[in-house]
């Protein structure tokens, strides 16, 4: 009993003195932001900043920000707009893609973020979009969630600073994904991979697979010019480790291939593309409208956009993938889901009918047709029918009529039988 109790008070200590370097670090954090509004020459009380708005208004009023994303629903476009702020999501890599997609989702109004990263801000990241050069040397999910804090104080935000791939770190990983929707103790709605190496994306792959969570990956090429988007749906589409890429296939440690000196190409305008494309469709699949990529890739160089279903793999490595695969089997499986309008849904079962057309079109049968069906066409010569020739009735005749030929008759006797003919 004793034990108990003091296990508990150590908890109750830890409690307090994390709470207590939370207040230090949010102290750290503002009067950072002061001294970054005093450098820019702006003091930092006079800095335009909202108040948290309960509920989402359609509105259209200059000091509303959802108005004109509420008017998706009024334009029928979405049913029920607002439920974005029920949907929780997971960034992974607040890079590149990461950041822009963070931004945007804040922007849309989404819910909660939870941010995971473990580098910092640097001056050779201000070739991209998102961070600004007077956040260099903070951590990328810190500078962030600044960032977005001021942008959308509606939006709920949890940020994690370290590497996903460690054993302990994953641990933790798995429990965002399990508990850090919200509400108490459920699941998020989704993960984005927005990651810049493979060992990261096999964790979120293995993650994704063990819990059944739907995720979605993005990548860009290391020439800058191309990227892609894929969405998971453990056991339904393939998985990360269905179709690796070869380095993930040799088991080469992709550390070993980075040259000293030698970094990657990266264009703000490819990994916005990207982003907007990803965050386009986590739209589509939260909210429920359009079609869902599956995957989509796009090509800068030709203006090439790819899109198709990638199915699992039956001889997958990843176990817990086989295993998901199998929930699937059946009567369980699975179909990738096609978007139809509303003006499509509508007319499907609809029989056609011209009777009452706006028109007065209507139809009558093809008497020329027929017709033409029941003359017997001439064969040219050296020509001959494949089925019996049907001889119209017309042009029957009495066998008493028929003049009868032989061989071994004469020219005049064959004229004497016509004359006769012609005599009855």
């Amino acid at each position: 009993m004793a034990s108990v109790i003091v296990k508990e008070l150590e908890a109750n200590d830890l409690k307090v003195q994390n709470e207590r370097l939370k207040a230090k670090v949010d102290a750290l954090m503002q009067s950072l932001q002061q001294y970054e509004a005093g450098a820019s020459g702006k003091a930092a009380s006079t800095a335009v900043q909202r108040t948290k708005i309960e509920e989402m208004s359609s509105e259209v009023i200059d000091t509303n920000p959802y108005s004109r994303l509420m008017a998706l629903k009024r334009m029928g476009i979405v049913d029920n707009y607002e439920n974005i702020r029920k949907h929780t999501v997971i960034i992974v890599g607040i890079g590149g893609i990461g950041s822009v997609a963070a931004e945007m989702l804040t922007r849309c109004g989404i819910g909660k973020l939870i941010l995971f990263d473990y580098d910092t801000v640097e001056l050779a990241n201000m070739n991209r979009l998102f961070f600004q050069p007077h956040q260099a040397g903070m951590t990328k999910t810190n500078a962030a969630k600044q960032t977005l804090e001021n942008i959308n104080p509606d939006v709920v935000f949890e940020a994690y600073n370290y590497d996903i791939t460690t054993a302990e770190n994953f641990e933790h990983f798995l429990d965002r994904v399990s508990n850090g929707g919200l509400g108490n103790d459920v699941p998020v709605n989704l993960v984005l991979s927005c990651v810049d190496n493979y060992a990261a994306r096999l964790s979120i792959n293995q993650a994704c697979n063990e819990l059944n969570q739907v995720w979605m990956e993005s990548g860009v090429s290391e020439d800058a010019v191309s990227g892609h988007i894929q969405t998971l749906l453990p056991g339904r589409t393939a998985c990360f480790q269905c179709v690796p890429p070869l380095i993930v296939a040799s088991g080469i440690d992709e550390k070993t291939l980075k040259r000293e000196g030698v970094c990657a190409a990266s264009l703000p305008t490819t990994m916005g593309i990207v982003a907007g494309m990803l965050v386009q469709n986590v739209l589509k699949y939260l909210l429920e409208f359009g079609q869902t990529s599956y995957y989509l890739g796009y090509n800068a160089m030709n203006n090439f956009f790819p899109s198709h279903v990638v199915r699992p793999n039956d001889d997958c490595v990843s176990r817990a993938c086989k295993l998901r695969q199998a929930e699937y089997k059946g009567e369980n499986a699975w179909s990738p889901h096609v978007w139809q309008s509303p003006e499509e849904l509508a007319r499907i079962g609809n029989e056609i009918t011209h009777e009452d057309n706006e028109w007065g079109i209507e139809c009558e049968e093809d008497t020329m047709a027929t017709q033409a069906a029941e003359e017997v066409a001439e064969v040219a010569t050296g020509l001959k029918f494949s089925y019996e020739r049907a001889v119209p009735a017309s042009a029957s005749s009495n066998a008493g009529d028929l003049v009868q030929t032989d061989e071994n008759q004469s020219l005049d006797d064959l004229m004497a039988q016509l004359e006769g003919l012609g005599q009855k």
